[in-house]
């Protein structure tokens, strides 16, 4: 059975219950008509049958008549008649056999080609022609218009609800199926790969527990085609990658070496420019390493560990390159030197991209600042430069692979931060603040004997 029909299967009972109660209520009001015209023709007769103080005369019947809209007919006992109807008055003998069962106005009479009902009354002694018979003539017309007034109200009232019932029985099942069939088709959007949330209707009732439903599905297949994406990526690179950076490791382990040979067998040479090109080497190396780790699991080496100590080799390393390009770089080591339980190479990774990062962002004459402190059993670093920032169309997708608002930048540094940083169960995010861009990584406080429950950034 079609869903709609199921839905208004229960309304269709209380529709049939209203027609039921309605006709009930018409059926109630009909009786309770004819019972009062009764009693009132009862009244009647019983006044006019019982011992008078006034005559049964054509005048009095008359008046009667006007007053109650029946017709009256004495037969007295010696015979004579004395009626209100027009021209002759009607034959007594069927009036005898009366047709039909007991009715509160009587059986019915066709006189003169009109329908009553009537009600015999004897007249009592010391009635003048004490033994005679009183009629009482309703017309069936009257009975009729009383009993239309009666049932109109209810009837009316009825069949405006029933309407109203039906009116409503199809506008909520056809609004019903329609928001149905409005899920259906956003299921097949998302099913085509459109992960766009659909508005939520108001007001607000169950069924939106459904569209709520749909539309966190839709985001969390959004986040895992993003994840699927990122990971495709990761696996090319992977794959390019492998003959690459080993060929450009071997390069540099020869510059490297060349250097070194260089500075033994020229002790006069700028020995400050030779460690400069040495750690610019090493820099290279250890960035080829990051290249390959983005590729496959890294097992982490959880161990004791200064991250101020970590902070200063990488600012080191950059100040040559700062000198050079006039940029400003400020790092005061914190004085609390708590001892930090993490993998040394991973934060290395983390710290020196966040700051080299920051040092190209503030570029020629810019200004970078290094914060270290430790908050409510967490680590915090903070590194604000002067630079424009993130361009607004990458702004939220910055930690993605392959995302960089540089010219020559391949986008990969802040997913090794990512990736460092999930690994030691922290948080990594950014910020605009008075005119500098700020990087804020938060690591919690860790030791020996704390549990980890992710061993590797896969």
């Amino acid at each position: 059975m079609s869903l709609r029909y199921r839905l208004l299967f229960p309304l269709v009972l209380l529709l049939v219950t209203e027609i039921v109660g309605t006709s009930w209520a018409a059926r109630l009001a009909m009786n309770t008509a004819d019972r009062r015209i009764g009693d009132q023709l009862q009244a009647i007769g019983r006044t006019l049958h019982e011992p008078p103080t006034f005559p049964l005369t054509p005048r009095v019947l008359h008046q009667m008549r006007g007053l109650s809209g029946a017709e009256f007919l004495l037969v007295q006992a010696d015979g004579g008649t004395i009626s209100t109807f027009r021209g002759s008055p009607p034959a007594t003998e069927p009036l005898n056999t009366p047709d039909g069962g007991p009715h509160p106005l009587g059986p019915v009479a066709i006189i003169q080609g009109n329908t009553y009902r009537f009600l015999p009354f004897k007249l009592l002694p010391p009635h003048p022609g004490a033994g005679g018979t009183l009629y009482i003539f309703y017309p069936e017309e009257l009975r009729l218009a009383a009993i239309w007034s009666a049932v109109r109200p209810p009837l009316l009232l009825g069949v405006v609800g029933v309407v109203a019932a039906l009116l409503l029985m199809l506008t909520s099942g056809r609004h019903l199926v329609r928001r149905i069939q409005e899920l259906g088709n956003q299921t097949r959007i998302i099913a085509g790969g459109d992960f766009h949330p659909i508005a939520v209707p108001t007001p607000r009732d169950e069924v939106d527990e459904l569209y709520q439903a749909i539309n966190e599905m839709a985001e969390r297949l959004a986040e895992l085609e993003v994840q699927l994406k990122s990971t495709e990526r990761l696996r090319v690179l992977g794959q390019f990658s492998a003959g690459l950076a080993h060929q450009l490791r071997n390069a540099a382990a020869g510059a490297k070496l060349a250097v070194q040979l260089h500075a033994a067998d020229c002790p006069g040479s700028d020995q400050e420019s030779l460690d400069v090109a040495l750690r610019q080497l090493s820099r290279i190396e250890s960035n080829l390493r990051q290249f390959l780790d983005l590729a496959k699991p890294h097992e982490l080496v959880w161990e004791s560990c200064q991250l101020a100590a970590i902070i200063t080799s990488a600012v080191e390393l950059l100040r040559p390159q700062c000198r050079h390009t006039g940029t400003e770089l400020l790092w005061a080591p914190p004085i609390d030197q708590t001892a930090f339980w993490g993998d040394v190479t991973h934060l290395g990774h983390l710290v020196g991209n966040v700051i080299g990062n920051a040092v190209e962002a503030a570029g020629t004459g810019g200004r970078v600042e290094v914060t270290l402190q430790r908050i409510a059993g967490r680590w915090v670093m903070e590194v604000a430069d002067t630079g424009s920032g993130p361009p607004a169309t990458i702004a939220d997708r910055l930690f993605e692979p392959f995302v960089t608002g540089r010219a020559q930048g391949i986008g990969l540094g802040l997913t090794v931060v990512k990736q460092a940083v999930l690994a030691h169960h922290g948080t990594v995010n950014w910020m605009r603040r008075s005119g500098c861009t700020i990087f804020r990584v938060e690591l919690p406080q860790r030791t020996r004997h704390d549990s980890f429950t992710d061993s590797s950034t896969s």
